[in-house]
């Protein structure tokens, strides 16, 4: 599995690609946004970790500005407190998110709680998932609309491929936490929420509507089988 470290800090980057290399990870770093733009132009990453301390005038909005290269799994760090710090991190595209200092073993779990999530998905045979006007592939993890491709984080995949594999099943915040992130997310499930509402953005802002992820209030979170009587599990 190949990682790339987007961090200015030499000796926390040099201590996370040592421990990371300890378990066979092939680790590359880059000290600039423009270093880690043409390193994943070249290479093609299982993986990138990203500290927003890089970039300390606009923070978060750095995440804003790889999406638009990148589609590539991503966990961000950052030294800042406040709250909504990790909020804007998953608004913007984040998969995940730690506040430093973090133990680099919780770090080793969240990275290969990714791994596993999107490895499991890629080995079932080009299984395809159709509601409305789009067709869900897991080869290559994409959504289509008609002939365009919608672009999706790993996450925002992950969720509606959970939800629409089976549709009509109301899923709870923490049911969805350990489905798509595999592990429990030290009771801050607010990231299922942000992560929802940039689905439905998407899922609209495509031109296919944004009822087919509905909330069951007080429970969590359902698809929309009745939406299209079509759909094909």
């Amino acid at each position: 599995m190949k990682v790339l470290i987007l961090d200015k800090d030499n000796i926390s980057s040099s201590n996370i690609k040592y421990s990371l290399e300890q378990e066979d990870y092939q680790v590359e770093i880059a000290r600039s946004f423009s270093d880690s733009i043409a390193k994943l132009k070249k290479t093609e990453y299982d993986m990138m970790l990203l500290d927003t301390d890089v970039d300390e005038k606009n923070g978060v909005s750095i995440i804003q500005r790889l999406r638009k290269h990148s589609n590539v799994p991503l966990i961000v760090t950052s030294s800042t407190q406040e709250p909504i710090n990790r909020i804007l991190a998953l608004e913007y595209g984040a998969d995940d998110y730690l506040e430093k200092p973090f133990n680099i073993l919780e770090l080793k779990v969240r990275i290969k709680a990714i791994l596993r999530r999107i490895k499991n998905v890629e080995y079932e045979h080009d299984r395809e998932i159709t509601f409305g006007d789009y067709r869900l592939k897991t080869i290559g993890r994409i959504l289509i609309r008609g002939n365009e491709v919608v672009n999706l984080t790993g996450k925002e995949f992950d969720l509606l491929y959970v939800l629409a594999s089976n549709p009509g099943k109301v899923y709870s915040r923490e049911d969805l936490m350990t489905e798509v992130w595999g592990y429990q997310y030290f009771g801050d499930l607010r990231s299922i929420d942000v992560h929802i509402r940039r689905l439905r953005g998407k899922l609209e802002a495509s031109g296919g509507g944004s009822n087919f992820i509905l909330t069951k209030w007080g429970i969590g979170y359902y698809f929309n089988e009745k939406i299209d009587d079509a759909y094909e599990g």
